[in-house]
């Protein structure tokens, strides 16, 4: 295939190496030195894009993609407010469109586990639940959408918590009432990504954890889905990639 790597920071490389490596050709590379040059003229040479930049910038280039007729694939996290426009706009322009916070293999294998041990520890109440996550200092947003896709999987099946909120080690917790979810959010270089998810009582705790080594993982799940997004219309996330 050919692909745009719109982002060309850290995992745009990543992803780029891996995907050259698997016989794919990278014919245009954006990043913040030459936004303007992603147009629909440029996208034309690709079959498939893999957007990988910030909140900031994530909306206006899924548009883009989409008003050339480009499968796109989205790892930038932090403007879920705007997911039912942008699903919307895919869905209007008959395109493509995979979205998830995170495309390692093992976080989305992670994700089902954390979902089967909610559902297992919902009936018990003397075990309270937090999350804890951490990255690089380059991370602009917190929590990270890893941990957000957690929380979110643990309101759906712990009955008894309503909502997440995020703190840092220098912030103070305002509201610890237990219907809340406490998302911890660190920033400790070199981390590419850390999550926690722990149960804890009076007597015991039960924790999973799912720790990266690097970015190899993320860029290789990335591909994989723009090799999966390639020829399909509709909007899909990484359980249709790996079907899980």
């Amino acid at each position: 295939m050919n692909i745009a790597l719109i982002g060309y920071g850290k995992m745009g490389k990543a992803i780029e190496t891996i995907a050259v490596e698997q016989g794919h050709q990278i014919v245009l590379k954006i990043d913040i030195s030459n936004a303007a040059e992603l147009t629909a003229a440029a996208l034309s040479k690709a079959d498939v894009a893999i957007e990988f930049t910030g909140p900031h910038s994530a909306v206006a280039n899924l548009k883009t993609c989409l008003d050339a007729g480009i499968p796109v694939v989205c790892g930038s996290t932090g403007w879920l407010t705007q997911w039912d426009e942008i699903k919307a706009y895919c869905e209007e322009k008959n395109g493509t469109l995979i979205y998830a916070s995170n495309y390692s293999i093992g976080v989305n294998l992670f994700f089902e586990l954390n979902k089967y041990l909610a559902e297992l520890m919902n009936p018990y109440p003397q075990y309270d639940v937090s999350l804890r996550e951490i990255h690089h200092t380059e991370k602009k947003d917190a929590p990270s959408g890893t941990a957000i896709t957690l929380a979110e999987q643990v309101l759906q099946l712990i009955e008894r918590k309503k909502q997440w909120i995020n703190s840092t080690p220098d912030s103070t917790v305002t509201d610890a009432s237990a219907t809340n979810l406490q998302i911890l959010s660190e920033r400790i270089d070199p981390a590419p990504g850390t999550h926690h998810v722990k149960y804890s009582s009076t007597v015991d705790d039960i924790e999973i954890i799912h720790t990266a080594h690097n970015r190899t993982g993320f860029a290789g799940g990335a591909v994989k889905a723009a090799e999966f997004a390639f020829g399909k219309k509709g909007v899909f996330g990484m359980k249709d990639v790996l079907g899980l």
